[in-house]
């Protein structure tokens, strides 16, 4: 599964030792937070499928200080940097977990103290990894996440049936297939069946700056 796309060092400001840089996640952590902020508990566990550069991971763990964070990500140069970004950030930002979406048997257990997750956060993971990943990512959210009303919130581009693919999105679209033909932008009525066959509710579409856009599911 690929989580690390497109990661450069920041210009213009030192990194951590080790870390690394997203622009994408720079520019977007502000509007994902936002709407996390009115939709995620003000208490409890969340997991982070697909992590990246642990970014996102740190900024919002300081930004919802009642939240245990725990990122994953199964791409060794990843959790370096997510280790590095955490090195001097708060109590509530965790370890990163080795977790591959696509391979059940990285997942968390699911018996035993602390296995319910009040909620599930991924950005930008369903079109640069296969389908199976996405597959993946609802049945462990259906079987992890605390019901009812556990949260899953997915951010990223999607294909949407009754709307026009944005000029700029097409293009991401054909640049994604040529570069992988696993990967692809998914349209978010398969994702949404995706979601209720694993008791996942889709509760609110939220428009995001860049043609993105925020998900949420709450599980039955």
């Amino acid at each position: 599964m690929q989580t690390m796309d497109s990661l450069v060092a920041k210009d213009g400001a030192a990194l951590p030792p080790g870390a690394l840089s997203s622009p994408a996640a720079r520019r977007n952590a502000a509007p994902i937070l936002g709407v996390l902020k009115a939709h995620m508990p003000k208490k409890g566990r969340v997991l982070e499928v697909a992590a990246g550069s642990g970014e996102h991971a740190l900024i919002f763990a300081c930004a919802l200080p009642g939240l245990t964070w725990t990122p994953s990500d199964p791409s060794r140069e990843a959790r370096d940097s997510i280790d590095a970004w955490r090195r001097d950030g708060p109590s509530n930002l965790r370890e990163p977990l080795p977790l591959n979406a696509a391979d059940p048997a990285t997942w968390p257990p699911t018996e035993g103290p602390e296995t319910a997750w009040d909620a599930v956060y991924c950005a930008n993971m369903a079109h640069i990894s296969p389908w199976s990943a996405t597959e993946g990512l609802m049945v462990l959210a259906g079987r992890m996440l605390r019901g009812p009303g556990g949260l899953l919130a997915l951010y990223g581009p999607y294909r949407e049936a009754d709307l026009p693919l944005s000029p700029s999105n097409a293009a991401f679209d054909e640049s994604l297939k040529a570069r992988n033909p696993s990967w692809a932008l998914r349209a978010r009525e398969d994702v949404e069946d995706l979601a209720r066959s694993q008791g996942l509710v889709a509760t609110r579409r939220v428009q995001m700056p860049s043609n993105n856009l925020m998900l949420l599911f709450r599980r039955a």
